[in-house]
């Protein structure tokens, strides 16, 4: 971590504990044909990038989805998409709360509207502000209009907090991210399956 002055971390899979298979299996009971290709982690329609973007609003890609269904409510559909929000674990959080004293702490995340609204209930008020709060700035991916692993994404973070490629960690599960990051010269880890981010930091974390 040596010259690392900022430390960017992705949200899904790598803080908040997320099911893929459940919005999965939700799509497939609801109707959706093909659930796993439509959208997994590794292939998704065109639909969710533009969710994800901003292209579409949250009403216009619930209606979009709703076609695809069999005959199901709005209600329905919008559960099936949040079906794949799990957990925030408390270890994390106070990990990254220790990384804050050393360093300066970004989030960068391929989501939606939908998806944060819908975490902001799910843990409450309090406990969002206490995670918004952790970050010295979120960067999500429908807000900025871009996403990952769009190089512009990662440049857009860099030019806004004057920082360079070589003193920034990023922190990511999908391994097509981590070789964009890659390419552009900031420093990675790439987050693999029961690998827990309270472990990569052994001399900053307690």
């Amino acid at each position: 971590m040596k010259n690392i002055k900022a430390i960017i971390f992705d949200l899904g899979a790598v803080i908040l504990n997320i099911s893929y298979q459940n919005t999965i299996d939700a799509f497939s009971k609801l109707g959706i044909k093909n659930a796993s290709t439509f959208y997994s982690k590794k292939v998704q329609a065109n639909l969710f990038n533009q969710i994800e973007t901003g292209d579409i609003t949250a009403e216009k890609f619930l209606i979009e989805l709703q076609k695809k269904t069999n005959n199901s409510s709005i209600n329905q559909v919008s559960e099936a998409w949040n079906a794949m929000l799990l957990d925030l674990p408390e270890d994390r959080l106070t990990a990254i709360q220790s990384l804050k004293k050393k360093y300066v702490i970004y989030l960068l995340s391929n989501t939606n509207t939908i998806h944060i609204d819908a975490l902001k209930r799910k843990i409450g008020r309090v406990k969002w502000m206490e995670f918004f709060n952790l970050f010295d700035k979120m960067y999500l991916s429908h807000e900025v209009g871009l996403r990952k692993p769009n190089a512009a994404i990662f440049e857009y973070v860099l030019r806004e907090q004057n920082l360079k490629p070589e003193e920034v960690f990023f922190i990511d599960d999908s391994s097509e991210h981590i070789e964009a990051a890659n390419k552009l010269g900031i420093k990675n880890h790439h987050l693999k399956n029961g690998e827990e981010i309270t472990t990569l930091f052994p001399d900053r974390v307690q």
